[in-house]
């Protein structure tokens, strides 16, 4: 479980985010939703420490940040950056790339990092892919290899920034499927995503941010009627009851 109270954050030119209060909890899927610049991405680095607070206080299974180390919070916590880069290695090695937090130096890989990363691999719908180089594929494959890469950690905490971009549809739907499947086995799991229709679909809670703040927060129905999605992205957004449940669309 991840928790935030009244966190602020940002770069050199000031605070991103301001007074940002949020429980992301074990066992949940958890969305942020918001327009492009709105402090999605700032909100998961600061969340983990990837940048530092300017305020508020944040606090990783009851621990608070700055009591732990890099390695311990790599050791609760994995992260699934939006931009990440194309080294010239294979997807198996990239998927035990994130065993990195639980070994020494110099790195030696034990059978059970090995079985991790065939088990995120597996997880990510890459095994396929193992044996292939990154820049030999193509940027929905390479979104499955980091995915692999970020669940051979297998922490407690999932954050993951637009998993679903450049992925087709039955491969979206394969990674909100493995959030769930996380989160049913008691793992916090936080995405951000732009599909306000899958978000609404999919998500236990979504956190709507507009401008560093949160507007809304709560499952899909609360939100939903808020009118806070729409205020965010100046769409409007409808509903139809159907034998599978509710489903969205934009008018």
């Amino acid at each position: 479980m991840i928790e935030l109270r009244s966190l602020r954050a940002g770069y050199r030119d000031g605070a991103v985010i301001e007074d940002v209060s949020l429980n992301f909890p074990a066992g949940k899927v958890t969305v942020l939703c918001g327009p492009n610049g709105c402090g999605k991405s700032t909100l998961l680095r600061a969340s983990i420490g990837m940048i530092p607070r300017l305020g508020g206080e944040v606090y990783i299974d009851g621990d608070e940040l700055s009591t732990l180390t890099r390695r311990e919070v790599a050791q609760r916590a994995a992260y699934m950056p939006q931009e990440r880069p194309v080294p010239s290695i294979s997807v198996r090695r990239m998927a035990l790339h994130g065993r990195f937090p639980y070994l020494g130096w110099p790195r030696r890989y034990t059978r059970e990092d090995y079985a991790a990363a065939e088990r995120a691999l597996a997880r990510a719908d890459a095994a396929e892919l193992a044996d292939k180089p990154l820049p030999e594929l193509s940027g929905g494959e390479r979104q499955r290899a980091y995915l692999a890469m970020a669940l051979s950690q297998e922490t407690a905490s999932v954050l993951m920034d637009e998993p679903t971009a450049f992925l087709d549809a039955a491969h979206q739907l394969a990674v909100m499927d493995t959030a769930a499947s996380l989160a049913r086995e008691g793992r916090a799991v936080v995405l951000v995503l732009h599909d306000l229709c899958l978000a609404l679909r999919r998500a236990d809670s979504i956190a709507v941010m507009d401008s560093g703040a949160v507007t809304a927060w709560g499952g899909a129905d609360e939100v939903f009627a808020s009118g806070a999605l729409e205020r965010a992205f100046k769409v409007k957004i409808r509903r139809v009851m159907t034998p599978d449940g509710w489903q969205y669309y934009y008018v």
